[in-house]
C-alpha cells in the first residue's frame, strides 16, 4: 500500500502553529519558496519583518548533523563573512512541532551574481577563500564526506535497481556509468592525497545573493567535507579557455584568504561527474514526494536518459584531457 510522504502533512496550519509554539506570532501570510529538499517558507509577522522557515526533510539529516551545520555557519557570522545564520530562538537555532524539525532565519533579498564581469568573480573568490580558511579551522563528525563512494557508486547502484530507466537503455547506462566512473577514480588517482574541509557544498549562483555591498551566501544544508575546487568549479562555465579565464579570476580572489593546491585541477571534471549521476539519484529517491513528479515530469523518460547517457560520455572524453591551467 502507498504511504504517505511526510510532507504532505505538513499543511499552513502546522506552518503557523509551529511558529506559534516557539512564542513567535505570524500574522497568517505564508508564501511557499522555491525548495524541493525541505519545505522553506516566507513567513509574515504581527511585528517585524518577514521570517524565513525551513522545515528540514524527515530523515535526511540527524539533529546532531544539522547543529554541525548551524555552528560552522555561526563561526563564520563572527569573522563578519557574509552568511545567513538559523536564528537563536529560546536559546536553540533548530526546533521540532509534530514530528518536524525547522529553523527560521532572517529574510535577506539580492540577484543572482553577475559572473561575466572578472571583479565579480574576484570578489565571490576572496568570499570562498575566507570561507574555506573557516572550513579548513576544524572537521564535521556527523555529516558525510563527498566521495566516489557516496556520490558515484552507490547513486548508480540505485538507479540501476530501481525502475527510472528505461529498459532498452539500461545496459547501456549500466556500461557508460561504469566507464565514467572509472574515469573519475582516474581523475582521482592524478590528484593524489588532497586535504579536505568543511564547504558550502553547493556553492552555485542559486546559492548566492548579490547586493551592491556583494554576497550573501544562503542555504548551506548540503555543507560536507570534501575539496575545496567543490565549492569553485560551479561558478565556471563556457568553453574550455572562458572557464580557465574564469578560474584564474576566482583564484585571484581566493589566494588572498586560502592557499589552493594546483593538483586540485585533477578533480574539476570528476567533480562534475559525480554530481550529474548524484542528481539523477536524488530525484529518483524523491519521487514518493508529490512535489517531484510535478517539478521534474521528463525525469522517467527515454528522452532524458538517451541525454544523461550522452552527457556521461561528453565527461568520459573531458576526464581525459589535462586540466584546466591555473
Amino acid at each position: 500500500m502507498h504511504t504517505r510522504h511526510p510532507f504532505s502533512s505538513l499543511t499552513p496550519d502546522v506552518v503557523l502553529d509551529a511558529l506559534e509554539g516557539i512564542g513567535l506570532h505570524g500574522d497568517g501570510r505564508l508564501l511557499a519558496l522555491n525548495s524541493y529538499e525541505n519545505r522553506v517558507y516566507q513567513l509574515g509577522m504581527e511585528e517585524g519583518s518577514p521570517l524565513i522557515a525551513k522545515f528540514y526533510r524527515p530523515k535526511r539529516w540527524s539533529s546532531a548533523a544539522i547543529l554541525e551545520e548551524h555552528a560552522f555557519v555561526g563561526s563564520l557570522v563572527e569573522r563578519e563573512i557574509p552568511v545567513v545564520p538559523a536564528l537563536l530562538i529560546g536559546g536553540q537555532t533548530l526546533h521540532e512541532y509534530n514530528g518536524f524539525r525547522f529553523s527560521l532565519f532572517a529574510r535577506h533579498g539580492g540577484r543572482a551574481p553577475e559572473l561575466e564581469h572578472r571583479d565579480t568573480l574576484a570578489w565571490m573568490g576572496r568570499f570562498i577563500g575566507r570561507i574555506h580558511a573557516v572550513g579548513a579551522l576544524k572537521t564535521y563528525q556527523h555529516r558525510p564526506a563527498l566521495d566516489i563512494e557516496s556520490f558515484g557508486v552507490e547513486p548508480a547502484g540505485y538507479l540501476l535497481e530501481h525502475d527510472f530507466i528505461p529498459v532498452e537503455l539500461l545496459e547501456v547506462y549500466r556500461g557508460v556509468v561504469a566507464q565514467a566512473l572509472d574515469g573519475v577514480r582516474r581523475c582521482f588517482d592524478r590528484a593524489g592525497e588532497v586535504k579536505t574541509l568543511r564547504l558550502h557544498g553547493d556553492c552555485h549562483v542559486g546559492n548566492v545573493l548579490w547586493t551592491d555591498a556583494g554576497p550573501h551566501f544562503v542555504d548551506f544544508d548540503d555543507s560536507r567535507m570534501g575539496p575545496a575546487i567543490q565549492d569553485l568549479w560551479m561558478l565556471l562555465s563556457g568553453e574550455r579557455a572562458c572557464q580557465s579565464r574564469q578560474f584564474g579570476d576566482l583564484l585571484a580572489g581566493y589566494e588572498d584568504f586560502y592557499d589552493f593546491n594546483p593538483r586540485e585541477m585533477h578533480l574539476l571534471e570528476a567533480l562534475r561527474t559525480l554530481r550529474l549521476i548524484h542528481y539523477s539519484a536524488w530525484i529518483a529517491r524523491r519521487w514518493d514526494d508529490a512535489a517531484f513528479p510535478v517539478a521534474f515530469p521528463w525525469f522517467n523518460t527515454q528522452r532524458y536518459w538517451q541525454d544523461r547517457i550522452l552527457e556521461l560520455r561528453e565527461q568520459i572524453a573531458l576526464m581525459d584531457e589535462p586540466p584546466l591551467p591555473c
